[in-house]
């Protein structure tokens, strides 16, 4: 009313603004209308007293024309708006920013990373581990994948004669069977979902590995699996009282994305003392507790295998989630990307959408799943060509047109990343001139990564005051470090959290560049750090004894 009629036609509005007497007409001012619901918002008179000022600003400056009688200078630059609008010169100033940007963490890039980069940029020699990036630590590409790759990149060289001299016959067929389906080649836009043969062949993944219909109208192929989790993420929260379940530890993915769209991370222990297990009475209690707060509980969040835990959930243990979805009603978000990176035979990788069919009904017609999962880890490692998709089942129509609607704003997922995705889910098969080699190189990468997940958790197991559950699978080891009590105390003098005072020193003195556990979330009164295994073997038996004997020498210093 007091945009339509004026702030005098408003009887309750404090006598501060109405002595004003200033009538107030819609013009299409933003700035006015926000001044006024910032007012009504605080409804002190002095709020009201500096509405109005803005008010009359806005009035004078562009709402309405200037009168006849106006004398004023109009070629005048106006004066500075009274309100946040700039800071120091700048619109675009750090104070300024969007609240959720402020509070946005991402430990795996942030305080360690920055000086691991400034120390590299010195001259010094730097163990990146605080990332899963293989290719990046000594990791080959797949040949096929690249000889595809290649050939959709530069498709004159299908016209050379020679070119079954250059390329195996499947993957000059492959190719040429993509650049048919890619209408403009690697350079033109495809479907805001991703190619339409692509989608297919991650739809025939699916069936084969879960013996389970999958619909390609269902997929979304994206630009890596952390923009599929976001796309789901933004589409499920709608205010801060939306919660999502996630684990603690936890991928710093979630945490980040939640804070950035408004929602409230409703945190879920995992059992470090039972091997980093799923523990379901701790997710009712979560549920119960954010609830008792107010909160929805939307979604839940669970990694398989644990990213940064390493451990592999069994099937039992999905039955537990799935079964708490329904009861609970809440959309699963099932992190699948590390499907292929399993080090152990007791516990397989088991896709959560597997079991929901297997349990029958209710189930399998009515829990809403979200599966992920990507080219940047398993064998393939291709983490810069951002190739990934998300699987919607049992997802609304209507909410799949609306994120079809999300994704389109983007325009296109990189079609590279797509034709790395093809590769992925559909390999060469037995009998293919190339199945033998990229059968041999994908075994004999599972099986280093398997030597190295041992070699990296025995490491940290005989070092004072270390324990480490083994890396069952993903690409990552926790150890949970006891630090002395002269240490925390340094820490705190530092201004530092203790596991971050720790990697900082491992860091300046030998170079290895982790994540400490803070970044993750970590049970109370304990430290923990983040590494990969991804250094080659080689590297893997110099990284276990630069930092055997940095952790000997930090203990003796704070015992």
């Amino acid at each position: 009313r007091i945009v339509q009629e004026g702030v005098a036609a408003v009887p309750d509005v404090p006598s501060a603004a109405r002595s004003t007497h200033c009538t107030v007409k819609m013009r299409g001012s933003t700035s006015l209308v926000r001044k006024l619901v910032s007012a009504c918002q605080r409804g002190s008179n002095a709020a009201w007293q500096e509405a109005v000022l803005g008010v009359q600003q806005t009035r004078l400056m562009s709402a309405v024309p200037a009168r006849d009688d106006d004398t004023s200078n109009t070629n005048a630059r106006p004066p500075p708006p009274s309100d946040d609008h700039s800071k120091d010169g700048k619109v675009l100033h750090p104070e300024l920013l969007n609240n959720s940007v402020l509070k946005t963490q991402y430990a795996v890039r942030g305080e360690l990373y920055l000086r691991a980069e400034q120390l590299r940029r010195e001259g010094k020699p730097i163990i990146f581990t605080n990332v899963g990036n293989p290719h990046a630590l000594g990791a080959k590409p797949l040949t096929f994948t690249r000889q595809v790759l290649a050939l959709c990149a530069a498709p004159f060289l299908l016209e050379r004669p020679d070119v079954d001299k250059l390329f195996p016959k499947d993957a000059i067929a492959r190719a040429r069977k993509l650049l048919e389906a890619f209408k403009g080649g690697v350079g033109a836009y495809t479907d805001s979902r991703g190619n339409p043969l692509v989608r297919e062949e991650v739809a025939r993944f699916i069936e084969q590995r879960d013996g389970v219909a999958s619909n390609p109208e269902h997929i979304f192929l994206t630009d890596g699996a952390s923009v599929a989790v976001r796309l789901c993420l933004n589409a499920m929260i709608r205010h801060e009282n939306d919660g999502i379940l996630v684990p603690i530890p936890q991928y710093p993915l979630y945490s980040a994305s939640i804070k950035l769209y408004g929602g409230s991370l409703v945190p879920y222990m995992l059992n470090e003392k039972a091997g980093w297990a799923l523990d379901i009475d701790a997710l009712r209690t979560s549920v119960r507790e954010a609830r008792e707060d107010g909160k929805l509980v939307r979604g839940l969040v669970f990694i398989n295998p644990g990213n940064p835990t390493g451990q592999c959930l069994s099937y039992d243990n999905l039955r537990e989630l799935i079964k708490f979805a329904y009861d609970e009603h809440i959309v699963l978000m099932a992190d699948e990307v590390y499907q292929e990176n399993v080090y152990q035979d007791e516990r397989p990788f088991i896709a959560a959408k597997k079991v929901m069919f297997d349990m029958g009904e209710p189930y399998r017609s009515h829990v809403e799943l979200l599966s992920f999962h990507t080219v940047s880890k398993g064998t393939a490692g291709e983490c810069g060509l951002r190739g990934g998709y998300v699987e919607m089942t049992n997802i609304h129509p209507g909410t799949v047109d609306e994120m079809y609607k999300c994704a389109s704003i983007n325009l296109s997922p990189n079609t590279m990343g797509q034709i790395a995705l093809s590769v992925l889910v559909n390999p060469p098969k037995p009998g293919d001139e190339s199945y033998e080699q990229f059968a041999r190189e994908k075994s004999a990468e599972l099986a280093s990564l398997r030597r190295r997940a041992h070699m990296v958790t025995d490491g940290f197991n005989a070092l004072e005051g270390v324990s480490c559950n083994f890396t069952e699978g993903a690409m990552y080891s926790f150890p949970q470090i006891r630090l002395p009590p002269k240490a925390i105390a340094a820490a705190r003098e530092a201004g530092k959290a203790p596991d971050v005072f720790y990697c900082l020193h491992l860091l300046e003195q030998t170079g290895i560049s982790t994540v400490p556990g803070s970044g993750f979330g970590q049970e109370e009164g304990t430290f923990h750090l983040r590494t990969t295994i991804l250094p080659r073997e080689d590297v893997m038996h110099h990284f276990v004894d630069k930092f055997k004997a940095f952790h000997a020498a930090f203990m003796a210093k704070y015992k």
